[in-house]
This record gives structure tokens, sequence and C-alpha cells, in this order.
């Protein structure tokens, strides 16, 4: 099973394949918000990939149109109520104060 470490606590779960990285989150009980609930409809679940990025799945028109308006986005950043897990990550939890 495919493992995810939430940063910055350096928290690690697993998770089953094709799982988003918000709903692993949510069934450990790791605190990533989701204001919209994950639709993409907002960017409150924005984290930052720090390792394995080819693991996920790949980024669609709305992640991407949603995350151009996106406080604090770099090239590494996913919605992660949109990016499902494929392999091992490593993700930064985004902190909504810094916005």
């Amino acid at each position: 099973m495919p493992k995810v470490t939430f940063l910055p606590m350096n928290q690690t779960v697993e998770t089953l394949p094709g799982r988003t990285i918000l709903e692993t989150a949510l069934d450990h009980d790791i605190p990533v918000q989701h204001a919209c609930g994950g639709f993409c409809a907002c960017s409150t679940c924005h984290v930052i990939v720090k390792s394995g990025e080819a693991n996920l799945s790949e980024k669609e028109e709305s992640e991407e149109e949603r995350l151009d308006t996106t406080p604090s986005v770099t090239l590494h950043s996913r919605l992660a109520c949109q990016a499902r897990v494929n392999g091992d990550i490593v993700v930064e939890i985004v902190n909504l104060e810094e916005h």
C-alpha cells in the first residue's frame, strides 16, 4: 500500500491506491483544511509535494485553474482533494494562515 507522509507533523500513513491526499488525511485524522468539501471549488487543501510527485494522478484542468488563483503556489503545488495517490509521497500541508 502507498505511504503518505504529511509535513510538518512528519506523520506517515498507508492508503489505498487511488485515494486522494485529502481522503487519506481525513481517514487518519490529519488536519487538512477543505472548506468546499473536496469539490475543487476553493484552495484551502493546498499542499506542496516534497517527493514522489510522479506517484500522483495528473492535474486536471479544473485543478490547474484553481491553483492559478492560489496564494503561495509553487511548481509542486497540488490540491489535496484532486491528487490521487498511486505510490509513496511526501507532502507539506500549507498553513491557511500563510495566505
